[in-house]
């Protein structure tokens, strides 16, 4: 201060500092090349939002435009509120945590590039505030990833809500199962999802006939539940969501959270509104390949490889005597793709490209598959079934029951010390029975 008093050089009362545009640039569409990466990174900018920061019981620091009327009704109040400049300082170091954070992801891909680096930071925003959590006692929020890898990446948070309340924290994972699930799908396909878990889908040419045999996979559970397109929802088929009776009575009008979609007609848009106040309409973009999962522990976060894997990307081995039909592989193939999307342990009976039935989420592989079974019903006859993970008993077990239910096809991974087992039961009950080579574990 004694120097500045000498110089006569007067004390700073506002910093407003726009850094430079690292994040816009490093993640535009055309790319940019590493020496321009470089010059876009703002070294003196952080560095004064940063003293000011520190110093904001006597220096205002402004890093977003959005804060300037309340900076200038701040101003004209001649009041010295150190809640207002705590928030800006608060708001500041952020700002500059985030910018640091893009560039640290940048760096370690231009010089390793392995998803799993020694430190991660996330930057995150929040995009809304939900209701309330799973349930209603628990507070809850919904944040965006900021990360440069989800630029342009899709997925169901940059979806575009054009109708109904707002999502909620149930909502937002039920929505993010449906179009995962069915993304996988090239033909077009029909996921209705409860729970996270799929309990109808189906693909036709025909997007309208997928769609009710998906919902006559599990009418009862289809209630209430979440509908995904991989195609665009028209006028016919917006019609047909809105007028389709339930197959458990022929009556009741089905009932959903949601229906999401990659686009949408005006007509079908219009119609879908007039369904219902409440119905959620969303239209998302597909989720890219090779993304980072990451899912939180007491603690500390797990992070893994996507599950991206498609029937193309590995072989079916055929150990048993019987070879599949060509239909018979194709519905193991479309069985193999549903299942890594239901939780484990998980079946899934699959013929003519439809779910006919499933069974998640029990601690034993047998009661699954009686689950499955139990939906399928007279028509598991010729169907493939699905496991997400081997079988580790076959006799008086889940393989010879499903041979007796007069399944067709059976893929699983394999790798169980009885695979003897399954392999010679199969051939008891002239089941074909393939090998994958690949677990589907979803917990």
């Amino acid at each position: 201060m004694e120097a500045l008093d000498k110089h006569e050089i007067g004390t700073f009362d506002l910093v407003v500092v726009n850094l430079y545009p690292f994040y816009d640039k490093v993640s535009s569409t055309g790319g940019i090349a590493f020496e321009d990466g470089i010059e876009n990174i703002d070294i003196g900018g952080p560095a004064m939002i940063r003293a000011a920061a520190k110093n904001h019981k006597d220096v205002l620091v402004v890093v977003d435009s959005e804060d300037y009327p309340a900076l200038l009704e701040y101003l004209r109040g001649k009041q010295d509120d150190q809640l207002f400049r705590r928030k800006l300082a608060w708001k500041a170091f952020q700002h500059v945590a985030s910018y640091d954070s893009a560039v640290s992801e940048w760096l370690w891909k231009q010089t390793v590039g392995d998803k799993f680096p020694p430190s991660l930071t996330v930057p995150l925003s929040l995009k809304s505030s939900l209701r309330y959590g799973e349930n209603p006692h628990q507070k809850a929020a919904f944040y965006v990833d900021n990360s440069l890898s989800e630029v342009n990446a899709g997925g169901i948070a940059t979806a575009i809500q054009h109708h109904g309340k707002e999502m909620s924290y149930n909502n937002y994972l039920d929505a993010d199962a449906a179009w995962n699930c069915v993304c996988e799908f090239d033909k077009p396909t029909c996921v209705i999802v409860k729970h996270t878990n799929p309990c109808g889908v189906a693909s036709r040419d025909d997007i309208i006939e997928a769609y009710r045999l998906a919902v006559k996979a599990d009418p009862v559970s289809a209630f209430g539940g979440i509908v995904a397109f991989n195609i665009e929802v028209d006028e016919a088929l917006a019609k047909d969501i809105r007028e389709f009776r339930s197959p458990t009575d022929g009556e009741t009008r089905m009932f959903y959270e949601i229906v999401v979609a990659p686009k949408y007609t005006k007509k079908g848009l219009e119609i879908l509104r007039g369904k219902s106040k409440t119905l959620r309409i969303l239209e998302a973009s597909k989720n890219s390949k090779g993304k980072l999962s990451l899912r939180q522990v007491g603690g500390g976060w797990l992070a893994q490889d996507a599950d991206d894997l498609i029937p193309q990307d590995i072989q079916f081995n055929v150990v048993s005597e019987r070879t599949p039909q060509d239909n018979e592989l194709r519905d193991a193939e479309f069985a193999w793709l549903c299942v890594k999307h239901v939780k484990s342990n998980a079946i899934v009976v699959v013929k003519n490209n439809c779910m006919l039935g499933m069974g998640s989420g029990q601690p034993n592989r047998l009661e699954s598959l009686r689950i499955a079974l139990r939906k399928a019903g007279d028509e598991v006859k010729g169907a493939a079934l699905a496991s997400d993970a081997f079988f580790p008993f076959a006799w008086k077990d889940a393989v010879e029951e499903a041979c007796e239910s007069g399944v067709s096809a059976i893929a699983e991974p394999g790798g169980s010390i009885r695979d003897a087992d399954a392999i010679d039961c199969c051939n008891k009950y002239g089941v074909s029975l393939l090998f994958t080579n690949v677990r589907h574990f979803r917990h």
